[in-house]
């Protein structure tokens, strides 16, 4: 028969236990607010503009809302906000490439769509990595960004690799004679370039080609992960997804307005 001291030493001793059975992990209620961090990289994650977040923006932030979770994006600058997801629990971050450099860093929710990676250039049309590690001299790309890894995966000197924060100063530099040319995702440079100029921009064929992921930090609430996945999937089989694509790429204001003012 056990005493009640010695009843309320083991009660003492389960409660102490009791943290290692229910894991490490931080579990999240329902409403709770998350912490989801984006680049301001039109069209797809956008900052400052109202309801409008961009087409991964608007898709995360619906499946979100799905799962009953609050979420008011906030940016910083994209190597920042990579490190600040890899070192913090349950902050949610995207756009993001799954590269061999970045695979074990983070727990990978969804896929949300395919991006394509292309040289853009005033002056050449390159036709693959060898051309244009030949041709050109500087390369802009986003900092922190996988074209950054790519390119320094494919052998392209230190010297090319133009790092600059992810936005629209890639494109300046290339405008005003500064770069020979710009790696980067082809919808976001054709949507960014046709607010910067209208001078003709060269483009190669696309090189290389990334699934673009909703991540999360590496200690992440399993309920967190499988409810948003749920959600990205069912926005992909009802056509969601492509709606958002086009309501960004074919009917976006700013760039009727653009084009009437020609």
């Amino acid at each position: 028969m056990i005493d009640r001291t010695s009843a309320k030493g083991i009660s003492l001793f389960s409660l102490l236990l009791l943290p290692l059975f229910l894991g490490t992990v931080p579990v999240l209620e329902a409403h709770e607010s998350l912490e989801f961090l984006i680049p301001d990289a039109p069209p797809l994650t956008i900052v400052n503009q109202g309801d409008r977040h961009g087409m991964v923006g608007d898709i995360v932030l619906r499946a979100l809302k799905s799962g009953g979770y609050a979420s008011e994006p906030r940016t910083l600058p994209w190597a920042r906000a990579q490190k600040y997801a890899i070192e913090k629990d349950n902050v949610l971050i995207a756009p993001l490439s799954r590269t061999p450099e970045r695979e074990h860093r983070y727990t990978w929710i969804a896929p949300i769509m395919q991006m394509d990676r292309a040289f853009f250039s005033l002056e050449h049309k390159v036709a693959n990595f060898e051309e244009a590690r030949r041709r050109f001299k500087a390369i802009a790309v986003g900092l922190g960004s996988a074209q950054e890894e790519i390119l320094r995966r494919k052998g392209f000197a230190p010297e090319q690799i133009y790092a600059i924060k992810i936005g629209e100063n890639p494109a300046q530099l290339l405008l005003k004679g500064r770069v020979d040319a710009w790696f980067n995702g082809v919808q976001e440079s054709r949507y960014i370039w046709k607010r910067v100029s209208s001078r003709p921009l060269l483009m190669s064929p696309p090189m290389v080609g990334h699934e673009l992921y909703l991540a999360c930090s590496k200690v992440c609430d399993a309920e967190v992960v499988t409810h948003v996945a749920k959600a990205i999937e069912t926005m992909r089989r009802d056509g969601y997804i492509e709606k958002v694509k086009g309501r960004y790429l074919n009917n976006d204001p700013m760039e009727k307005s653009t084009q009437s003012g020609r």
